[in-house]
């Protein structure tokens, strides 16, 4: 499936001038496609996302590689090995702490893979009780969505709940394209049926008799995984017609995406399982109301979902017992291969983020921080000054970062962060929808200046001037986190490492 944009000759000048890393045969085309890999395999690939970026003094030829392969793969979810490529087999050095034992329970040893050990325990008790229960306790549980904006869960749940009509729809968002992050992954390919049966929980929960799971193409491990579970929950009758003798019926369809981190975003997720242009959609409506098939809609990251099965079992209040201020419950971290201790951590909210750095992480086997990024790419970085800064969501967006993901990249002192800003704006030209003309075309003029400054050269006072335009008009006219993303990373970056420019 392949979507062309519209040429025109301003555009297709300004593609050219700006030297935007596009193959030959490709330039002149205002948008290349939405799906970078629909054609491409995924095999025999190197990753050139930001935690591969931050890496690269661990492999310089990796990192080469990466650079010379087309089209283009951002993360593969083995940050902790990065640079990455497909060929890595799974390191016995990462690290996976999971004592709270809720969201990553069963990951390290893998003892929750098979349906028979997994259990399918909080479906069970659910079942005997009234829709609007799971609801409730969702909603006591003071769950935040672990996907990104940190949304209150049981606000989403109570909405498609009260929407009227007897077709809803509950979708899995796996497209776990944050850079560093790794946690779904894990999560699909080691305990995938706590996954099928927080979908379960959630269709039942707001009224909805199917699911889908929207995974990513770069996880291919992931897909064999669930699809296995997804076989085996049916034969053992978790899934299907009257589950466990209810009148609950539930299915569940596989989407897997062809690579487009825009399609993480909700409603891009939902325009691609519709086999439509998959861009952002503006609101309102808001999926809830009126999601995929312009039916009521809930949708859910893996590590949110991941949550559900505890809740259940245990109750809303015991879980917003855990964590802190407006951030309850556990936090699953990964953590990149700059750190001594790289892997997956599980911990309650409120631990300064110096101790997740030094304590878990162990420091860096390159030397010190320089910074780190935490939640994907698209977000303001953390200097050390700010190291001790509580893990929570509105403390971290006091000093202009995220929770996000959860995915931890570290820099350290060799990274230059003019090198960095112009890897950052060539990721976002090339993943922009191209929807919003500023984010479309803003990010390749962007990314050529700081480039030019990465070379060597000096901004002219026209050149900052335009910059500043740029990037002012990226984070006011974008109708999602892709562009505002960009423009916060850069004013970032100029707030705390201006001493560089």
């Amino acid at each position: 499936m392949r979507f062309w944009g519209n040429v025109t000759v301003a555009a297709t000048n300004a593609a050219v001038e700006t030297g935007y890393d596009m193959k030959p045969e490709l330039t002149g085309r205002e948008i290349d496609s939405f799906y970078h890999l629909s054609d491409a395999p995924v095999e025999h690939r190197s990753c050139r996302g930001i935690s591969c970026f931050a890496g690269k003094i661990l492999n310089p030829e990796g990192w080469q590689q990466a650079l010379s392969q087309w089209p283009p793969v951002y993360c593969l979810g083995k940050c902790y090995a990065s640079p990455a490529t497909t060929e890595i087999i799974e390191q016995p050095r990462i690290e996976i702490h999971c004592p709270e034992g809720i969201v990553l329970d069963g990951v390290a040893d893998q003892s929750k893979l098979s349906v028979q050990d997994y259990g399918y325990a909080a479906l069970r008790k659910a079942l005997r009780n009234p829709a609007e229960a799971v609801v409730a306790e969702i909603e006591a549980s003071q769950l935040r969505g672990r996907g990104g904006a940190g949304f209150p869960a049981g606000k989403k749940w109570r909405a498609v709940f009260n929407e009227p009509g007897a077709t809803k729809y509950v979708v899995a968002n796996a497209d776990e394209g944050d850079h560093g992050s790794y946690i779904d992954r894990f999560i699909m390919e080691r305990t995938p049926h706590r996954l099928i049966e927080s979908l379960a929980l959630a269709g039942y929960a707001v009224g909805a008799s199917k699911g889908y799971i929207y995974l990513r193409k770069e996880y291919p491990v992931a897909e064999v995984a669930v699809r296995k579970a997804l076989l085996e929950a049916e034969e053992a009758g978790w899934l299907g017609a009257d589950i466990y003798g209810s009148s609950f019926s539930f299915e569940i369809e596989v989407v897997i995406g062809q690579g487009s981190y825009v399609c993480g975003e909700e409603t891009s997720l939902l325009n691609s399982i519709e086999h439509r242009r998959p861009e952002v959609r503006s609101r309102p409506p808001f999926p809830t109301q009126s999601g995929l098939f312009g039916a009521p809609t809930l949708v859910n990251n893996v590590e949110t979902l991941a949550s559900v099965p505890w809740i259940v079992l245990n109750g809303g209040e015991a879980y917003a017992e855990k964590g802190f201020s407006t951030s309850r419950g556990t936090k699953a971290i990964s953590l990149n291969s700059l750190f001594n201790q790289p892997g997956l951590y599980e911990i309650e909210f409120g631990m300064p983020l110096r101790t997740i750095l030094e304590v878990l992480g162990g420091g860096l086997k390159t030397g010190d921080f320089k910074a780190v990024i935490v939640g994907g790419p698209l977000t303001g970085l953390v200097h050390p000054r700010e190291f001790g800064t509580l893990f929570g969501f509105d403390e971290m967006h006091a000093i202009g970062a995220s929770i996000g993901h959860g995915g931890i990249v570290a820099f350290d002192q060799h990274t230059r962060m003019d090198e960095f800003l112009a890897h950052v704006f060539e990721f976002g030209a090339i993943e922009s929808c191209g929807k919003c003309t500023p984010c479309r075309l803003g990010s390749r003029r962007a990314q050529v200046l700081f480039a030019n400054r990465a070379e060597g050269g000096c901004l002219s006072a026209q050149e900052e001037s335009e910059l500043k335009e740029i990037l002012d008009a990226i984070r006011r006219t974008s109708l999602c986190g892709h562009g505002t993303g960009l423009a916060a990373v850069a004013a970032s970056v100029f707030e705390k490492f201006g001493e560089e420019f």
